[in-house]
């Protein structure tokens, strides 16, 4: 996980993400996003997500919390 908000950032095509930040205010977000963290998680964490469960997530912090819960 140690790379993770920089992982993020990236799939976001941001310059910078915070922990607290909705998933839903990155201009980037949509399903293309969603599915990049779905692969995301498939290959670096060795973690299955749906889409659903990263939508319910809400926030970057969330969706660390959900992933980590996982491993």
């Amino acid at each position: 996980m140690e790379n993770f908000l920089a992982e993020i950032t990236e799939i976001l095509e941001e310059e910078s993400v915070e922990l607290t930040d909705e998933l839903e205010s990155f201009e980037a977000w949509d399903s293309l996003t969603v599915l990049s963290i779905i692969a995301l998680c498939d290959s670096e964490y060795g973690v299955a997500l749906s889409a659903e469960e990263i939508d319910n997530s809400g926030t970057v912090l969330g969706l660390r919390e959900l992933i980590e819960s996982k491993m």
